[in-house]
């Protein structure tokens, strides 16, 4: 992963309780986070065994 520069929020007891990021950070961080998410569901998709319907037959049928 890319440098992040975090900074952390601790307690009164020196235990980290949260995270600072810039917003650069932050928002690269959601759009890995998205892909990721868009990876797992084609793998779950694709393992599924489901049958496979083009988009603008899926569309068409919602349509409907």
């Amino acid at each position: 992963m890319a440098n992040i520069k975090e900074r952390y929020l601790v307690d009164d007891n020196g235990n980290r309780i949260g995270v600072v990021l810039n917003m650069k950070d932050y928002h690269r961080l959601l759009e890995q986070l998205e892909e990721l998410e868009s990876i797992r569901a084609y793998d779950a998709a694709k393992a599924s065994g489901d049958e496979v319907v083009p988009f603008e037959q899926a569309v068409a049928e919602i349509e409907r």
